[in-house]
């Protein structure tokens, strides 16, 4: 099982509302990349947003800058919200950062968290399904073909048009983020592209019907099993005692969900919440090396997951606080995981 971070970008908010300056955190963002690089994490994933909150709009553009400090990790959009995307220079952008790293390139295509980039890019939202379904179609058939032809309903036809650069051994990883709907993940399957289940709240146990379509969907569409791939973004953070790290991110974490909450009409974030989410049962995997190495075992043997992404920066905890969190998960957590599963 591949193990890894991915990241909106959220940017530290102080006592009167102020973001921090994206500048700053975007240069925490890459030397961050850079020791998960060192610990030997095998990948790193970061989002697409067009908010005051978060600091990357444009993830290739991080991944490019990443690249060229690092070695080994693989780095991909966590998501490229694609709805809102032109599929060609997407491809192009992220084979453009797949030449740069030398194949280490992915591209997560998602509907995203939030809605800013369908009014920014001219997107009407009553076209929310059918904009994600033809344009994910398209990207899977750019991948497949230099040259093309296609028409479709919200994108100009192209005629026998070359798409260049192309990616490393002309193929680009590509992934789709999904949430909780089976139409999704059965769309997934049947095209056999690999899947990241986002599960941020509930008990992670209501997933597995979603697991299971997915699944059967690859299977019966005929794709190759030992190619199969599936993963689990999850709110995650980890310290070096557990209850002082469930004490330090709770007021953070508990304050960027009421934010987000306050546009959504969720009621106030609880600690109670927060701790039935650290519990067994929950969707959160905040604490020490021990207790969280056993839950993500604990997600894999659920799911059967070739992948695990700690989504690690909601309400953007200290850059220092960041940088420990990584080494431990590097140093201490994954070698707990990787001893288990015997790699």
């Amino acid at each position: 099982m591949e193990l890894g971070i991915g990241m909106f970008g959220d940017l530290r908010i102080d006592a009167n509302g102020e973001p921090q300056p994206a500048q700053q955190r975007l240069q925490e963002i890459i030397a961050e990349i850079k020791l998960m690089d060192q610990v030997g994490l095998d990948f790193y994933g970061i989002g697409e947003h067009h908010r005051p909150d978060y600091a990357v709009s444009t993830p290739e553009i991080i991944l490019a800058a990443a690249a060229t400090v690092t070695k080994n990790i693989k780095l991909g959009s966590a998501v490229s919200v694609l709805s809102s995307s032109d599929p060609v220079k997407l491809y192009q952008s992220f084979a453009t950062v797949d030449l740069i790293s030398n194949g280490r390139a992915e591209l997560m295509a998602g509907r995203g968290s939030f809605i800013e980039s369908f009014p920014l890019f001219g997107y009407n939202l009553a076209d929310y399904d059918e904009l994600f379904e033809e344009k994910l179609n398209l990207l899977v058939k750019i991948n497949q073909q230099q040259t093309i032809s296609w028409k479709g309903k919200f994108r100009p036809e192209l005629k026998e048009q070359q798409v260049l650069p192309r990616a490393v051994n002309n193929h680009l990883n590509i992934w789709v983020a999904v949430g909780g709907t089976p139409n999704s993940v059965v769309r997934a399957g049947k095209l056999g592209l690999p899947v990241m289940f986002a599960i941020i709240g509930g008990n992670p146990e209501q997933f597995k019907p979603l697991f299971e379509y997915y699944k059967q969907a690859y299977e019966d569409s005929g794709h190759d099993m030992s190619q199969f791939k599936v993963g689990v973004h999850m709110h995650s953070f980890f310290g070096e005692e557990s209850q002082a790290t469930a004490d330090y991110y709770y007021p953070i974490y508990a304050a960027q969900m009421d934010r987000i909450g306050k546009s959504r009409g969720w009621p106030p974030f609880q600690r109670g919440q927060f701790d039935f989410g650290r519990s067994k049962h929950g969707a959160l995997i905040i604490g020490d090396a021990n207790e969280t190495a056993d839950k993500i075992l604990q997600m894999q043997e659920l799911f059967g997951l070739t992948r695990f992404s700690a989504h690690m920066d909601v309400g953007a905890p200290s850059h220092e606080y960041m940088m420990k969190s990584i080494e431990i998960f590097g140093d201490k957590i994954a070698p707990q995981i990787r001893k288990a599963l015997g790699k």
